[in-house]
């Protein structure tokens, strides 16, 4: 029996190395250090990408980016958050809301999450109180805490349309 209603969830990490910005939720934040990735490292977009694909059990990002793959190489995660978006609406279903928690010490999310909110709801189509994102650190401890990398986790709510 189909319900309508799904959820999926997704998470994403990537280390720090050379540069001076992250991208974060489509956003260019300022950082003392870049990402080490195949595409942009966007670990945000990516975490809402495996939630959307999970949710209608559509395999991970990286099935359908696959870093093995050279024409993935430095791209722009919206375009991966765009196609899920293409997926899941062509499979008769949208979005109920979004909700990605990002985890780091550094750099601060703050300052940036409203930007982040509008290019999520943008590339989605939805309207912008459907999508939250907040930061937490986790106390020093760990490869985030040591500001080795950083790490976000997202939920979403699908509704049959």
């Amino acid at each position: 029996m189909t319900t309508g209603i799904r959820i999926g969830q997704g998470f994403d990490v990537h280390a720090f190395g050379e540069g001076d910005h992250v991208m974060l939720g489509g956003v260019r934040v300022p950082h003392a250090h870049g990402i080490v990735a195949h595409s942009d490292g966007d670990v945000v977009l990516h975490a809402v990408c495996d939630a959307l694909l999970g949710a209608l059990a559509l395999g991970d990002i990286g099935k359908h980016f696959p870093p093995s793959d050279p024409r993935w190489k430095g791209a722009d995660s919206r375009t991966f958050v765009r196609h899920c978006d293409h997926l899941i609406r062509h499979q008769g279903w949208m979005v109920g809301n979004i909700d990605v928690t990002v985890i780091c010490e550094r750099p601060k999310v703050g300052p940036h999450a409203e930007a982040m909110r509008r290019t999520i709801a943008l590339d989605l189509g939805i309207d912008l109180d459907m999508v939250s994102v907040k930061a937490t650190t986790t106390e020093t401890l760990g490869f985030t805490g040591r500001g080795e990398g950083i790490a976000a986790q997202a939920v979403c709510l699908l509704i049959r349309t």
